[in-house]
């Protein structure tokens, strides 16, 4: 077989056709396997001479083969410096131990395979591992892992999966060397499979059942699946091609307006107000309205008679109280969730920012804090100091019509005003700790008996001790130090018209909103995900997008939490997925749990790579009883109670012309909704509502558990979009990027099951997952070329990590193309 034919050899991987010219084409007398015998493998102690590979073709294939991650700075230097660095740190007697080579390469999450990695290049050398290697041949081993000679890495790398040097490999060699991948990978569904995967492998390159492949066949199999394009004339790399586009369309795309840095720095500016107008001129007339409390109140007190003895500490606390009052009555709007789903329908919508509304309750707290700050310090550490310390006759001067005697500092402590200032500020300040990132998300790590004290639980119930801090602050501002006419206190008028709708809005719905399902089925995957199907109350219409509460009484008769709904609005069902994370959540799975059973396995026939692989992951699902009705049912679950449904931003989806929507994790399940949304409009002829005319889904998972509470989806969306509107990618980023030695075989397995039987290794569903992390930039334009002058509306539900990356290459792009990108944060 000549060069040209070996390049020849390809596996596509997208068009699902089975690959053309593998190895059962393969000649046995090609020169390459002259020295493999043809009957049985040879033993080990046989010497059988190794194989000649087909390096050249290989290395032009396997063009980014490496196996340590690429260096920061990308100086030799620096790598090494590092290296060095851990290998004194690791080193006993001058020697580093074989379990610290991993960490010390910096391969410390991938120890099984730098340990096999370790032994190759031992045996290399014929160096005994066994006793650890000095800091010269520490170097020399990564010298050789980072050589640009390509056949030198391809090199290292057949030889940890040819470990006794003969050229070839057995089903259980390939078998052994697949699970080490996997565990590289952190695919445990993967490795269980590895035995299936390496028949698959020995059925494409052993047709002739020899029980075993050679080298250079498993070399040309992972050079025609990574060099695709061979033997295609003329054809520019997929990469050189994607960049090329890329710099094309920033040269030809951007409008004259941005060209010069004047004119682009102002029309930037035009932008930023055009995009962020309704919050501009909301937050401007919040801060407006405290600005103007807070000067009123100063100049009010800096011309009374108590400034002589207070001086400007009295118009600070004064000023501070004032816009507290106010701020404490705005908080309760955003929280009105109720009132805001229906505002969010009429004309108010076009004005006021209410995808914003949470983000404006986190405002208003901040400016509660910076209120409660400079009022507490003015008072205690200055206004009652001087109050009990100035002379008498200045006070009775001042005062003397108003007190009958000077207080000391603990008398205006322990006055109600004093009291009350100092208990509001605890249960604030408990309130507003418990409501930070760290602290909701269960990120901190408490010592015990603090340790509850993180986690959505503890934030729920904290915030309701504000119940106390409402009443404290009425009290506060009516009993006054300095006695006046009840009209002229003002903090009740503040509070009483935000409180009255705040706790009607709590009241009408704890009664009207509230409804009792029935649990139609429960399923528990191994991504600690939660699946509740539910019964769908009368009445209960929503639009996809939107959220629910859901209640447990049987776990607490007071929480409610959020959650977003999956099912979609034609469906005759309610569903919601829930990911434990939380104290209450992980309950909640624990009481479904009684009542779940794993599904019954199907006997498994062989284990045949001929056959698509459909493995079932592991699951618990609720039980079936068939001879009972839904309602009698119910007494084997736990009682769910939901309110809702509530406005998100992902329910105005329909006003784009495309969507692209954005999931990180359990992040997907907004989007769940409206990609069935759109599947069902496809069935629904008469339907000629606007709808997208096309959506692009990316959903990015650092655990292959999780595909499997996902698949359903993805099968439907395989299965039903006959129009091809649905565009999905889905992203592993546990599994190291294309190019890396320790992905390699896991790609070459994903290329060969998909194009032969068209199911994904990862995902167990038609849709082909991909590799580390999208290149975003790349997303957005190619959507700006393919999609000129649309407007497309960007959906994101996930981790903070992204939001201003992804905001800033949207307004990024809508600036440089004629294509407008709407970005959009799911908050709850």
């Amino acid at each position: 077989m000549k060069g040209a034919d070996l390049e020849s050899v390809q596996i596509d991987p997208i068009d699902g056709r089975k690959p053309a010219g593998l190895p059962p084409m393969l000649s046995r007398t090609s020169s390459k396997a002259t020295s493999v015998q043809k009957g049985p493998p040879p033993s080990s102690g046989g010497g059988a001479p190794k194989m000649g590979r087909t390096t050249s073709t290989a290395a032009k294939g396997l063009n980014s083969l490496r196996f340590l991650d690429r260096t920061v700075t990308g100086k030799e230097g620096d790598a090494w410096r590092s290296i060095e660095r851990r290998f004194n740190q690791f080193a006993v007697s001058g020697k580093l131990p074989k379990d610290k080579f991993g960490i010390c390469l910096g391969m410390g999450d991938s120890i099984e395979f730098a340990g096999e990695l370790y032994d190759a290049m031992a045996r290399r050398r014929n160096i005994d591992g066994e006793e650890g290697l000095t800091k010269e041949q520490v170097r020399d081993f990564w010298e050789e892992m980072t050589k640009k000679d390509l056949d030198a890495r391809l090199s290292i790398f057949f030889d940890m999966c040819d470990k006794n040097g003969d050229g070839i490999l057995s089903e259980e060699e390939v078998k052994e060397v697949l699970i080490m991948s996997a565990s590289a990978n952190k695919l445990s569904n993967f490795k269980n499979q590895a035995g299936t995967y390496a028949a698959l492998i020995m059925d494409e390159l052993d047709p002739d059942h020899r029980g075993y492949i050679e080298m250079w066949q498993l070399e040309i199999l992972l050079t025609g699946m990574v060099l695709k394009d061979n033997g295609k004339p003329n054809q520019k790399s997929e990469n050189t091609k994607k960049n090329q586009d890329t710099t094309n369309l920033a040269m030809s795309m951007i409008p004259q307006s941005y060209r010069h840095p004047t004119r682009r720095f102002i029309n930037e500016g035009i932008e930023l107000v055009q995009d962020n107008w309704k919050r501009f001129w909301v937050v401007t007339i919040f801060l407006a309205l405290n600005f103007l409390l807070f000067e009123w109140k100063f100049l009010q007190y800096s011309k009374l008679p108590t400034f002589e003895v207070m001086g400007y500490c009295v118009c600070v606390a004064k000023a501070a109280g004032e816009t507290l009052k106010l701020n404490m009555a705005l908080i309760l709007l955003p929280v009105c969730r109720k009132t805001l789903t229906g505002l969010r329908e009429t004309w108010l919508g076009k004005l006021l920012p209410f995808d914003d509304n949470i983000n404006f309750h986190k405002l208003i707290s901040v400016a509660i804090v910076i209120g409660v700050i400079a009022h507490t310090v003015a008072h205690m550490g200055c206004n009652f100091i001087r109050i009990s310390t100035c002379p008498p006759a200045t006070f009775q001067r001042v005062y003397g019509n108003l007190l009958p005697a000077q207080p000391t500092y603990k008398d205006l402590m322990l006055t109600i005003p004093g009291v009350t200032g100092v208990i509001m500020d605890v249960m604030m300040f408990f309130c507003f700790l418990l409501a930070t990132h760290a602290f909701r998300r269960n990120v901190i790590n408490l010592p015990w008996p603090f340790n509850n004290l993180a986690g959505f639980t503890s934030f729920w119930y904290a915030h309701h001790l504000l119940i106390i801090v409402y009443i404290l602050l009425i009290l506060h501002g009516y009993f006054l130090v300095f006695a006046t006419f009840w009209y002229m206190k003002t903090t009740w008028m503040y509070l009483v018209l935000p409180m009255l709708c705040y706790a009607s809005e709590r009241v009408f719905t704890a009664s009207d909103h509230n409804h009792r399902v029935n649990i139609v089925k429960a399923i528990i995957y191994t991504g600690n995900v939660l699946a509740l199907y539910m019964s769908k109350p009368n009445g209960f219409k929503y639009r996809s997008g939107m959220y629910l509460f859901v209640k447990c009484p049987n776990i607490s008769g007071f929480e409610w939490h959020p959650f977003s709904i999956t099912s979609a609005p034609g469906d005759d069902y309610l569903s919601v997925h829930i990911r434990t994370l939380g104290d209450w959540t992980t309950a909640l799975k624990n009481e479904f749990a009684k009542a779940c059973e794993p599904p019954p396995q199907k006997p498994q026939i062989g284990a045949s790579a001929s056959r698509a692989v459909k493995g079932n992951l592991v699951r618990l699902e609720t039980k079936a009883n068939v001879n009972v009705s839904v309602e009698e049912a119910q007494a084997i679950y736990p009682t769910i109670i939901i309110k809702g449904p509530y406005g998100a931003p992902a329910q105005d989806y329909r006003k784009y012309d495309i969507l692209l929507l954005i999931g990180l994790g359990i992040g997907a399940t907004p989007f769940i909704s409206i990609l069935k949304d759109l599947l069902n409009h496809q069935r629904e002829a008469a339907y000629d509502g606007k709808v997208p005319e096309r959506a692009y889904f990316y959903w990015v998972t650092r655990e292959q558990g999780s595909f499997e509470w996902f698949k359903g989806v993805m099968d439907d969306i395989a299965e039903y979009d006959k129009e091809h509107i649905i565009e999905m990618h889905t992203y592993l980023t546990c599994v190291h990027e294309e190019g890396d030695a320790r992905s390699a075989l896991i790609a070459m397995v994903q290329s060969l099951q998909h194009a032969k039987n068209g199911v994904d290794v990862v995902s167990q569903s038609r849709i082909r997952t991909h590799f580390s992390r999208p290149n975003w930039k790349r997303v957005f334009s190619t959507l700006a070329t393919n999609h000129d002058s649309a407007r497309i509306g960007v959906f994101y539900c996930g981790s903070q990590t992204l939001v201003k990356s992804l905001e800033s290459i949207a307004k990024e792009f809508s600036v440089e193309t004629s294509t407008r990108f709407e970005f959009h944060k799911e908050n709850f």
